[in-house]
């Protein structure tokens, strides 16, 4: 199967405009059933068939992969097989009926605001790496983006003079404001860290790590730990939970759901609509103290 998904990543590259993230995850899963499906003995695409596959899904769930991962296999699984029927290398998709785990959906993580300020107001910006570290910070808060998004920020996307950035996620592109806090971390990043942080390379990457290469999404995932931790904030934070909570803050500040939408790239208003429950409870609960707490 080996030349069949070198053929398959190509193609999602080359027609599909897919993002290098995406290929790699595309890769790995699909390399990971190749390694399964040899060591059950079968070694030819054209051999694959629907009860190898549902076995290779009964295998991650005794694994015990989560439902989201499993979903996520599939879908490579299933664009997989659909080329390779297209090509015309198999007769039948074997993968054409296979069913995904159910997934319960969780709330979203969502800070309250006086938590997000806390955690934005740890960095130092005393050194290039806390000035660094602060626009980061600033920057994802303003914009709400995927911190693949944000790792993937080139200078040429950033336009401080109106307050601006273009985010790219394979062939669509957006683009979305930012405020002035975020625009004055951004240009103290630029003015006084960030060639500092290069130590004499160039590069077309927005924000550099301290060996002056791109920074990773595994190394700002790292940052914001730190950050939520030295904040006393007790929920697990991750670079989604900055994204969950400029959504929910936007419409409890009376915000377009819509513009919202377009801010977020979710092509599906039903995935931005989830927030609102949180905006309503938000109201409800400042309404209900500022009627009764005694020092309103």
């Amino acid at each position: 199967m080996e030349r069949e998904i070198n053929r398959f990543i190509e193609y999602l590259a080359k027609e599909k405009g897919a993002s290098r993230n995406t290929q790699v995850s595309y890769r790995r899963d699909l390399e990971q059933l190749e390694e399964y499906l040899m060591e059950n003995g079968i070694e030819e695409v054209s051999r694959v068939t629907r009860t190898a596959l549902n076995s290779y899904v009964l295998f991650l769930e005794k694994e015990g992969r989560a439902a989201t991962t499993i979903s996520r296999v599939l879908a490579s699984v299933k664009a997989f097989f659909h080329y390779e029927l297209r090509e015309g290398c198999i007769r039948r998709d074997p993968a054409e009926l296979l069913k995904a785990p159910r997934i319960q959906k969780k709330a979203p993580v969502i800070l309250t605001v006086e938590e997000v300020t806390s955690l934005l107001n740890q960095p130092e910006c005393e050194s290039p790496k806390g000035i660094r570290d602060k626009a980061m910070l600033e920057l994802l808060y303003a914009t709400g983006i995927r911190v693949s998004e944000l790792t993937g920020l080139l200078l040429s996307d950033v336009n401080l003079s109106i307050g601006f950035i273009t985010c790219r996620d394979g062939q669509k592109q957006r683009t979305i404001p930012f405020g002035k806090t975020a625009r004055q971390a951004l240009q103290n990043y630029l003015e006084h860290a960030r060639q500092t942080l290069l130590k004499g390379e160039t590069s077309d990457h927005l924000f550099v790590n301290c060996s002056g290469g791109p920074m990773s999404r595994q190394g700002f995932w790292k940052i914001i730990k730190y950050y939520g931790e030295r904040a006393g904030i007790q929920t697990d934070i991750t670079p989604h939970t900055l994204r969950h909570s400029f959504a929910a803050h936007l419409l409890g500040g009376g915000a377009d759901i819509r513009a919202v939408q377009t801010m977020m790239g979710h092509s599906d208003m039903t995935t931005t609509q989830m927030y609102t429950m949180y905006a309503r409870q938000a109201d409800s609960l400042r309404e209900a103290y500022r009627t009764s707490h005694p020092r309103k």
